[in-house]
């Protein structure tokens, strides 16, 4: 019987492994596939889909497309743009949204259900079909700045990150998360005579690791793939992202090789990201199967 059992959990963790080893390559395969392309001209780059090659660093292996890409269209000022317009939105998102989520759940005020699901509503609302709006409204808006009093938020930093930085979506994964937590905590620190912003940063937000990775992650990947808002309110190449720095290499005949370079280099602020926030990020989604 013993060696059955054995038989048994040797053929289980057989057959996870492989389900493990197949899902990686699933994943990591385009990813190698965009280094490989990157190191190749284009001809051997389009001769190779054909075959396992395009996975493989065979060929005429050069660095040549990095520095053609970095020829062809700003990629330094473009990455630069990406990370520090997602990086100052996901952080003022986190501290506006997590706020705005502890008052519906700890605070009692009128029309707050209402509020929330007005909030939550949102959610199904295309920004397709807000943009032309938020267009009108941004280029008239007011600013003040070292050049003085104007009009109009195109061509900077602001535009790209003001209307971002509450939504709807990371409200409501903070309010799920603090629902979970237990009241006693609150009610003590209401005893001791802490202010609601002191139980809100010194008890509640040090408890909230895993939701705030969540929140992050998935922010991140949302404002650093934004393509449609940028290219309206962005006409120069200073302000302009990653994105739509796609465009330069669709001009006229596509520079296949050159795209595949610019695309590893944008990806890697991605991953760099991803890795900081793993070990907050895997507790997150092992939690949401855990009731106690």
């Amino acid at each position: 019987m013993a060696t059955v059992d054995g038989q048994n959990r040797t053929f289980d963790r057989t057959w996870r492994y492989a389900l493990l080893i197949l899902g990686a390559v699933i994943f990591v395969g385009p990813l190698l596939f965009m280094v490989m392309s990157s190191l190749k001209p284009d001809p051997q780059l389009l001769a190779d889909t054909e075959s396992l090659r395009a996975f493989l660093p065979v060929g005429d292996i050069s660095l040549s497309n990095y520095v053609a890409a970095f020829q062809r269209a700003p990629v330094a000022t473009f990455i630069f743009n990406s990370v520090l317009v997602t990086g100052l939105t996901v952080i003022l998102s986190l501290f506006i949204c997590s706020m705005a989520a502890f008052s519906f759940v700890f605070m009692r005020w009128r029309g707050r259900d209402v509020i929330l699901a007005v909030i939550i509503a949102t959610l199904i609302v295309p920004f397709e079909t807000i943009a032309i709006p938020m267009l009108i409204v941004v280029n008239n808006l007011p600013w003040i700045g070292p050049e003085g009093f104007s009009f109009g938020w195109l061509n900077s930093y602001r535009v790209q990150i003001v209307p971002f930085i509450s939504d709807g979506l990371t409200i409501f994964l903070f309010v799920q998360f603090f629902k979970d937590l237990p009241r006693e905590l609150i009610e003590a620190s209401c005893v001791e005579g802490a202010t609601w912003f002191q139980i809100y940063w010194r008890v509640v937000m040090p408890l909230s690791g895993p939701v705030v990775a969540t929140a992050a992650i998935l922010k991140f990947l949302y404002m650093y793939n934004q393509y449609l808002w940028p290219l309206m309110v962005t006409q120069a190449e200073g302000y302009r992202p990653v994105m739509v720095g796609l465009q330069y290499f669709f001009q006229l005949n596509t520079a296949w090789g050159e795209l595949m370079a610019y695309l590893s280099v944008i990806t890697v602020p991605v991953l760099l990201f991803y890795l900081v926030l793993q070990r907050a990020f895997i507790p997150s989604i092992a939690s949401t199967g855990v009731k106690g």
